[in-house]
């Protein structure tokens, strides 16, 4: 494994140093990935002989969608499939909805029992190609029983008809108070008609017109397994991803969005590479349930022998007397008391077999406890560090404002401390999650790996948090030290990142990681079915 000494020699002449994970693609406004060069293509680091994008292991494809790009790919698959099926675009998109877009399995379906499809889906036989309102002697509005000549109706092909006033009133309700767009059914009980984008325009505002419209992109996203929204607060873009439900175990889809957040495409949890989703999940929960509450009474508890009931030493003699049913034993060994003699304190029936059971399992308990600490409390002291040190990246820019102002250097030249703090988030957060993730790794030699790489990033965050926080008239000559110890802290992150996805996606890791057994040594094995 090379040193940082030998990694800085040239680290200079290293073109990998861009860490903002996702930029532009200047063709069609998407992000397709991370940690590459300004002047590479988007979400690939390069073969510098044949000049041809490649991703990292750890890396997947996406892309970016803007809500107009969600917009042009909806009228792009209605479009195809009227072509083939020769249907007006407002059933097509109703047909569309109904198959989750699945249009290869639209068309495969409509081609064997279309009219079955069209029922199903909340369509007829019949097309209504230009709907319009009327007025009709002697109608009278079954909602609200209005009746004359001059009062405007509507009726979609089903020829349910109602008052205009009625009628827009109900697809107000339905879009702006239920957040409907995608099923809106006729108003008529047990009609299934599905009202189509034509009806929604023809009936109502344009206030109501653009949240429906808005509705339906959501559906369209919600809809389809490659997409997902942004969860960052009042974010208007999607991910587009390939990446499979089968696959999760194996790869973390970690993806960027344009408003700069970065999140699982699997379980849209905040990036927490290197873990798969499982274990993330598995982690979270044992740390927010009951479950170490029950560890920790059984370390610091023990069980009286005999009615098994449940005890707490409250004084420093060993001799104990259960209240519940006054038997008296060892707290030391749990053995009889009066076997100990006058020599309790030197346990001389420690083999005996009347404790030997209750030393175990207190022996076990404590071990699990003390392991799970152990990873705990590294995950939560590199969660906090990553707290501060967003605290520090939003006072970055009156540092370099003052470090300017003081150094003499450009605004442009100032720029490395913004890059540092960059460079300090985004490794804490891969720190805290690497003890998440060796939490379920048993002792071998890919363990050790593993640690080795996440010693070397632990320790090169923590020399480039220390100058980071220099006082600002020392930072300006330490900007060559700080450049330095960012690219070092980058480079190790890529380096454990790769190793640690390389090895989940050729299944090296099913035979480390898993649930706790019943071995006392602490030793993990995992049953994973792939």
């Amino acid at each position: 494994m090379e040193s940082e000494d030998e990694f800085l020699s040239d680290v200079t002449s290293q073109e990998d140093d861009d860490f903002d994970e996702g930029t532009q693609d200047s063709d069609n406004g998407s992000l397709l990935g991370q940690d590459f060069d300004d002047d590479h293509e988007p979400g690939f680091t390069y073969d510098k002989e044949a000049m041809k994008p490649t991703r990292r292991p750890y890396e997947v494809e996406f892309r970016v969608l803007s809500p107009t790009d969600i917009h042009s790919s909806q009228h792009k698959q209605i479009d195809e499939v009227c072509q083939i099926l020769g249907l007006p675009p407002e059933s097509v998109a109703i047909l569309l909805r109904y198959m989750r877009w699945n249009k290869e399995k639209l068309i495969e379906i409509y081609m064997d029992k279309a009219d079955e499809l069209l029922h199903e889906a909340g369509l007829g036989p019949q097309f209504a190609m230009t709907p319009k309102t009327e007025r009709v002697k002697g109608f009278t509005c079954e909602i609200c029983y209005e009746d004359g000549r001059r009062l405007e109706t509507y009726a979609m092909i089903c020829g349910h008809r109602y008052c205009v006033d009625c009628y827009s009133c109900y697809l107000v309700q339905k879009v702006k108070e239920e957040g409907e767009a995608a099923r809106i059914q006729c108003p008529r009980d047990g009609c299934h008609r599905v009202v189509d984008s034509k009806t929604i325009k023809l009936l109502v505002n344009d206030e109501v017109k653009n949240r429906y419209e808005v509705l339906l992109t959501r559906t369209y996203v919600d809809d389809k397994d490659s997409l997902k929204w942004c969860p960052a607060p009042e974010c208007i873009y999607a991910i587009e991803c390939g990446i499979k439900k089968r696959e999760l175990s194996t790869v973390v889809p970690t993806v960027h969005c344009a408003c700069k957040h970065s999140f699982c495409f699997g379980c849209t949890l905040p990036d927490h590479q290197p873990p798969p989703c499982s274990l993330v999940k598995k982690w979270l929960k044992k740390c927010e349930d009951d479950s170490e509450t029950s560890n920790w009474i059984s370390a610091n508890t023990k069980e009286c022998p005999k009615c098994n009931s449940t005890i707490e030493k409250n004084g420093g003699c060993n001799h104990m007397t259960c209240r519940k049913c006054k038997h008296e034993f060892c707290w030391m060994c749990m053995g009889l008391w009066s076997e100990h003699g006058t020599s309790w304190y030197n346990c001389n029936r420690y083999e005996e077999k009347s404790g030997a059971d209750a030393r175990d399992a207190q022996a076990k308990s404590r071990h699990s406890l003390e392991r799970y600490l152990h990873y705990y409390n590294r995950y939560a002291n590199h969660e906090q560090s990553a707290k501060l040190d967003k605290d520090l990246f939003l006072k970055t820019e009156k540092k370099m404002t003052s470090l300017q102002s003081q150094s003499g250097m450009s605004w442009i030249e100032v720029q490395f401390l913004e890059t540092a703090s960059q460079a300090l988030q985004q490794c804490r957060q891969t720190l805290k999650w690497t003890y998440a993730f060796a939490f379920y790794l048993a002792r071998n030699n890919l363990t050790a790996i593993f640690e080795d790489n996440q010693k070397d990033l632990e320790l090169a965050v923590e020399n480039l948090s220390q100058m980071f926080e220099k006082p600002i008239p020392e930072l300006a000559d330490l900007k060559v030290d700080i450049l330095d110890k960012t690219a070092y802290c980058t480079k190790r992150r890529v380096i454990l990142l790769s190793d640690t996805a390389e090895n989940l996606k050729n299944g090296e890791f099913f035979h480390s990681l898993a649930k706790p057994s019943n071995n006392i040594t602490g030793v993990w094995s995992f049953n994973v079915k792939v």
